[in-house]
């Protein structure tokens, strides 16, 4: 496997924080690296190095000759009036001149994406889709290595799907992603760097999926606690032989006191890095310990937004019983009305028909994803503690400076406005002001958004041993098929519908969608057509206007070839065959040139057309 970049001995300071020194990593063609750590550790400042796009303070990048890359932030950022076309065609125009023109390349890359509309309003797109327009972005310039950072936040289902999909069904084109969505991991990851001060060079790293980095994971860390132990009693002896009288200090030698202060040094970094994973947020909510076995009940719920033409229902006929240790997964698409039902179910807004009848004296808590709750101007200690210097948890008064600590937070943070904190910092505080409210139902709009995958263990683990009813809307799906005990899908349609289990909804999604008729994906926007019909066409022979005049079919027939081939290559049977895999691999690469090809030709045909 040839290396196309090779990374040595990095280290990066931001002011006086040091992120991360001594890190060599490297890319190999075709391979799909999942860039992992706990928030902080300096992920996505290490994959804008790898990129090109930032300079490290030391260390040396090694890449492959006319290499090229493309890098897909966090955020989906476009111009106001930009179209999927125009955006794709700005950022070429904005890059060295090769291959293809702009234009040609812009209609290649959105067709590929499933882009039926490509002057549609970017402004009008879901997040999903402008997540989808970046990459397309990034694709357009035809990148020997496409860097992803967070690709699957703030996507529904359906779009962390897609995505899957794409990565698979593109084993040409090297990947690495940052992501703490654990099932993404799994399904796309050939390898995985952890990057983290429990290991020395600040990096660990294991090939194969997730459940083999944490199996490799863990017997490394073990190893090292083991090591640190044995060296622990060598470390006692050097003491004891340091501390011993005249007598003793004549017979020392040189050598044996320079040993003894490297067993001491290298003591020393073994108690950081083994301490380093214990460095998590602790999470530990509160129930009021209420004995009601029927906590709330919900009877043909119905909801509508907007009015006229502009409505939409929302859902319908929703039955739903809330008791204590119950862990209800909301499921649907983006806009199906999932916040909706939750404020419903939170008594924050009055359903259009139907009854919700609450314990009495039920205590509701809950947690927004879009972080409103939160006084962006605020410092961050009269966030975690308004009043005073004493957090009341419970039957324990703690001290700020130590409530701070649980959730990772240094005191010499506390002068710093909420609004300039990352987003895991900001979610960590919704979660510690949830946990002094004692409650009887846990209502979580995504509460693991950036949330790194320590945390995201703990919290998983608070959830569980939670007394009280929780109703959860996530798109982890690894934590949603852990913790949830049921499920309510909502179709975005009006309807709902209850699974007993994550895998089950899935095979119901699977079902639908293999009986729907196939669709390109995106809501197309109808363009008005001239009246007047078509303008003249310029003379051409007729040979070379019957070419023009099926190029669309030829295409359309051609881009049905390629998506054919693309779903054989995420066959898991046809994976399993390696030679049947490499043949649907290479008829793969043939057709996508087929298609390029007719796009090139098109262009011609046009040109000669237009004089």
């Amino acid at each position: 496997m040839a290396t196309l970049l090779h990374a040595a001995d990095l280290a990066k300071t931001y002011g006086t924080h040091l992120l991360f020194e001594g890190v060599s990593i490297a890319i190999h063609d075709g391979e799909r690296l999942g860039l992992i750590g706990p928030n902080g550790a300096g992920k996505s400042t290490l994959l804008k190095i790898l990129a090109g796009l930032e300079e490290p303070d030391q260390g040396d990048l090694t890449r492959r000759k006319q290499l090229r890359l493309s890098y897909v932030g966090q955020a989906d950022v476009f111009k106001p009036d930009a179209t999927p076309h125009s955006a794709i065609v700005d950022r070429m125009s904005a890059a060295p001149p090769h291959g293809l023109d702009p234009e040609t390349r812009a209609s290649m890359s959105l067709s590929k994406l499933g882009f039926t509309d490509p002057h549609r309003q970017v402004k009008s797109l879901s997040g999903g889709w402008k997540k989808r327009l970046s990459i397309a972005c990034a694709l357009a310039d035809e990148p020997d290595v496409l860097m992803l950072d967070e690709p699957t936040n703030h996507l529904d289902l359906e779009g962390v799907i897609w995505l899957e999909a794409f990565v698979k069904q593109n084993p040409e084109l090297a990947m690495v992603f940052i992501t703490h969505d654990r099932t993404f991991l799994e399904a796309c990851a050939s390898r995985i760097v952890e990057l983290s001060t429990a290991y020395p060079g600040g990096t660990f790293e294991a090939k194969g999926n997730y459940s083999e980095f944490v199996r490799r994971k863990e017997e490394f860390l073990d190893a090292q606690a083991a090591q640190q132990s044995a060296l622990a009693g060598k470390v006692r002896r050097d003491n004891a032989w340091l501390k011993q009288g005249v007598q003793g200090r004549q017979t020392r030698n040189q050598s044996q006191v320079k040993a003894a202060a490297a067993r001491k040094d290298e003591m020393s970094g073994l108690v950081g890095r083994n301490n380093a994973p214990k460095k998590v947020t602790s999470i530990d909510f509160q129930a009021t310990e209420r004995k009601t076995k029927k906590l709330l009940a919900l009877h043909n719920i119905a909801k509508t937004m907007g009015e006229g033409e502009q409505s939409k229902k929302l859902f319908e006929d929703v039955e739903l019983v809330l008791t204590p240790g119950q862990r209800l997964g909301l499921m649907g698409p983006n806009g199906s009305g999932k916040t909706t039902l939750l404020r419903i179910i939170a008594g924050e807004l009055e359903p259009d028909a139907g009854t919700v009848k609450p314990a009495a004296n039920l205590k509701i808590t809950r947690f927004t994803q879009h972080r409103e709750a939160l006084d962006r101007t605020l410092k961050l200690r009269e966030a975690l503690c308004p009043i005073g210097d004493i957090v009341q948890f419970g039957e324990k008064q703690i001290h700020v400076a130590s409530w701070a600590k649980k959730f990772l937070f240094d005191p010499a943070q506390f002068n710093t406005s909420v609004g300039d904190l990352s987003g895991g910092e900001q979610a960590r505080i919704l979660i510690a002001n949830l946990m002094l409210q004692p409650a009887d139902v846990l209502i979580l709009d995504e509460p693991t958004n950036d949330l790194d995958i320590p945390s995201l263990e703990v919290l998983e683990q608070s959830l569980t041993d939670f007394p009280g009813a929780i109703v959860l809307v996530t798109h982890d799906r690894f934590m949603l098929d852990r913790l949830s005990t049921e499920l309510l899908a909502l179709d975005g349609q009006g309807k709902a519908k209850g699974f007993p289990s994550y895998t089950q909804y899935l095979k119901h999604q699977q079902n639908a969608l293999a009986a729907a008729p196939k669709s390109s994906g995106e809501s197309a926007v109808k363009t008005q057509t001239n009246a007047k019909g078509p303008a003249p066409q310029k003379k051409l022979t007729y040979k070379l206007q019957h070419e023009l005049d099926g190029m669309e079919a030829a295409i359309q027939q051609a881009e049905d070839e390629v998506e054919r081939l693309q779903n054989e290559c995420g066959d898991e049977k046809i994976m399993a065959d390696h030679a049947r895999f490499a043949k649907v691999c290479e008829d793969l690469g043939t057709a996508q040139q087929k298609v390029e090809t007719l796009y090139v030709r098109w262009s011609e045909l046009e040109a000669i057309k237009a004089g």
